[in-house]
């Protein structure tokens, strides 16, 4: 497998690993809150709402960091070579470097930090 596929993998399983804990959370505090069964947390309805729920949350995560990279354009803390399959160059002062270098990921962007 190819490192940026690789790389692209990783970046999505992050994301739906770090949704399916505020799953989990989700349904602990359910448990604690709400007059809701230990079992029912074991059936098909369940499951498929979490699944839904991981799939919705990479989807929202793939958004916000999309929105973050867009910002970063337009403030000029990144360059694209949109015609070309170069680095992008992002700012080391980028104000949400760590979005854009997810949604990077997310899409098999090579990309360099620079320091000014």
């Amino acid at each position: 497998m190819k490192p940026v596929t690789v790389d692209m993998l990783r970046a999505h399983l992050m994301a739906a690993s770090l949704t399916a804990v505020g799953v989990e959370v989700m349904a602990c505090v359910a448990l604690l809150v709400f007059p809701v069964s230990q079992t029912y947390f074991t059936t098909t309805p369940f499951r498929l709402l979490a699944g839904a729920l991981i799939a919705g949350g990479v989807i929202v995560i793939r958004q916000f960091a999309r929105a973050a990279f867009q910002f970063a354009v337009q403030s000029r803390h990144a360059t694209p070579h949109v015609w070309s399959t170069q680095c992008v160059s992002l700012s080391a002062y980028c104000p949400h470097r760590w979005l854009v270098v997810l949604h990077l990921r997310f899409i098999g962007r090579p990309f360099v930090v620079e320091s000014h």
